[in-house]
C-alpha cells in the first residue's frame, strides 16, 4: 500500500494561560508561568501539593446549548480548541458533514467533578429522581470526542484512545497514520482533560506531586532542575487539524507542518518508573517510520514532568539516540502537566517553534541536575532555524509515545 503524505493545516488551543495558539504562544515566549495556587486544595486532609495550572476565562456560551449541556469542562475545552483549528484549516461545513472528517480525541478519565457531584447528590437519599438525561454523555470515556463530533456534525470515524499523559501524542500519530493508509482525508487529532483534586493526589501519593512550592508556585514545577520535585496536574486541550497533503494542496490551504513519523511502544518493566530504554527505543522507530536518521533531528520537545525518575531517564535515552549536541527542552515548566492534553498542547508549540526559527526554554531551570547533564539544555530563548523536531509523551502504564514533525518545503 502506497502511505501519503499528512500534514497539519489548523490547531487549536485551550490552555492554562486561555483560549488560542497567540495567547499560547506569546505566554510561553515572554516566559510566563500559568502555575498558580489553589486554597481548596490545602483544606483537603492528606494532600500536600496545593498548586495546579487552570484554565482561564472560558466562555462555554460559545457552544450552543444543545450541545454544551451534554458536556464537562473538558468537552468545552476539546470543542473550542476543535473550533478554532477548524476555522484556521478554512474547512467548510460541507467538509464537516461529508464523510471525510473524522475524530481522534481522548482523556486520561472521565471528568472526575461531575461524577463527583452525582454521587454526593446519590447518596443524600440513594434517589435518582434528581439525575440529568445528559450525565452519561458528560462522564463516558470517549465524551470529549462524540461531543466534538455532535458541536461539528461530523459524519467520519471516531476514535478516542486512553493512554495517560501519552494519549494527546497518541491521537496525533494514529489520526497521521490513518490518513496515511487514505482511511480519512481529514482528521481533528488531539487530547482534553480537566483539573480535579485526585489528578494531584494521584501523584501525590506516589511522591511525585510537586509539594515544596505551594507558597511561590510560580517556581515549580522545574524539569531537569537540581530542585524539582515533582508534577503540578493542569488542565486544557489541544487540537490539530490533520490532513492528506494531496488535500491540503488541491484546497490551496495553508500547510503548518508535515507529520513525518510516529511510535508508540510499551514497557513491562515496571507501570510506575520510566525506563530510558524504551523510550529510546521509541524514539529509534519513530525515526525509523520516517525514513530519518538521528542527524536530520533539530529539536528534541522533552515529556519531562520534573519527577525524580522521569527526568533522568528521559536525559539518558536522548542521549543514546541523538547524542550531546541537540537541544532539548520541556515545555511543563510553563504550563504545567496538562495531563492527555500535554501531547498535543505542546505539539502546537512545537511546530509554532519550528515555523518561527525560535527555541523556547525550559522554564525554571535554573540549575541542571547532575542525573540530567549531557545534553544540551535550552536555557533562555533562541533563535535558531530548525526543520524537525521530536516531541515525546511518556505515560504511567508504561506507554511511550514519539511524534516527528518537520517545517513544509513548498515546491
Amino acid at each position: 500500500m502506497q502511505m501519503r503524505r499528512v500534514v497539519v493545516t489548523g490547531m487549536g488551543a485551550v490552555s492554562p494561560f486561555g483560549r488560542g495558539v497567540e495567547c499560547l504562544m506569546a505566554n510561553l515566549t515572554a516566559g510566563q508561568s500559568a502555575v498558580t495556587a489553589v486554597p481548596e486544595l490545602a483544606r483537603i486532609t492528606g494532600l500536600r501539593s496545593w498548586v495546579a495550572a487552570r484554565v482561564p476565562g472560558i466562555d462555554p456560551k460559545q457552544i450552543p446549548r444543545k450541545f454544551r449541556r451534554s458536556m464537562s469542562s473538558m468537552s468545552v475545552f476539546a470543542t473550542l480548541a476543535s473550533y478554532d483549528a477548524i476555522a484556521q484549516a478554512g474547512l467548510t461545513p460541507e467538509a464537516c458533514t461529508s464523510g471525510d472528517l473524522g475524530v481522534v480525541i481522548g482523556s486520561t478519565i472521565g471528568p472526575t467533578q461531575v461524577i463527583e457531584e452525582f454521587f454526593r447528590d446519590f447518596f443524600t437519599d440513594r434517589s435518582l429522581e434528581r439525575m440529568r438525561s445528559t450525565l452519561f454523555f458528560q462522564i463516558m470515556n470517549h465524551s470529549c470526542a462524540t461531543n466534538v463530533a455532535q458541536a461539528l456534525d461530523i459524519t467520519g470515524r471516531i476514535l478516542a484512545p486512553a493512554a495517560a499523559c501519552s494519549t494527546g501524542c497518541q491521537a496525533v500519530g494514529y489520526g497521521y497514520e490513518l490518513i496515511a493508509m487514505g482511511k480519512q482525508e481529514f482528521l481533528l487529532c488531539g487530547g482534553a482533560d480537566e483539573f480535579h483534586p485526585l489528578s494531584a493526589a494521584t501523584f501525590d501519593v506516589m511522591t511525585a506531586a510537586s509539594t515544596r512550592y505551594n507558597d511561590c508556585p510560580r517556581r515549580t514545577p522545574r524539569p531537569f532542575d537540581h530542585d524539582r520535585d515533582g508534577v503540578v496536574c493542569g488542565e486544557g486541550s489541544g487540537i490539530l487539524l490533520l490532513e492528506s497533503l494531496e488535500s491540503a494542496r488541491r484546497r490551496g490551504a495553508r500547510i503548518l507542518a508535515e507529520v513525518l513519523g510516529f511510535a508508540t511502544v510499551t514497557d513491562p518493566i515496571s507501570i510506575a518508573n520510566p525506563g530510558a530504554e524504551s523510550m529510546a527505543t521509541c524514539m529509534q522507530k519513530a525515526l525509523l517510520d520516517g525514513g530519518l536518521a538521528p542527524g536530520d533531528i533539530d529539536y528534541v520537545n522533552a515529556h519531562a514532568t520534573a519527577t525524580l525518575q522521569g527526568d533522568p531517564a528521559e536525559c539518558e535515552a536522548i542521549l543514546r539516540v541523538f547524542g550531546d549536541g541537540i537541544p532539548v527542552s520541556s515545555l511543563k515548566g510553563h504550563l504545567g502537566h496538562t495531563m492527555a492534553a500535554s501531547g498535543a498542547l505542546e505539539l502546537i508549540a512545537t511546530v509554532e517553534m519550528l515555523n518561527r526559527g525560535t527555541l523556547l526554554p525550559t522554564l525554571n531551570l535554573d540549575a541542571v541536575d547532575p542525573s540530567c547533564a549531557g545534553v544540551r539544555h535550552v536555557r533562555g530563548v533562541e533563535a535558531i532555524p530548525i526543520q524537525r523536531a521530536v516531541k515525546n509523551s511518556f505515560a504511567l502504564g508504561g506507554v511511550n509515545s514519539s511524534l516527528i514533525v518537520g517545517r513544509y518545503a513548498y515546491d
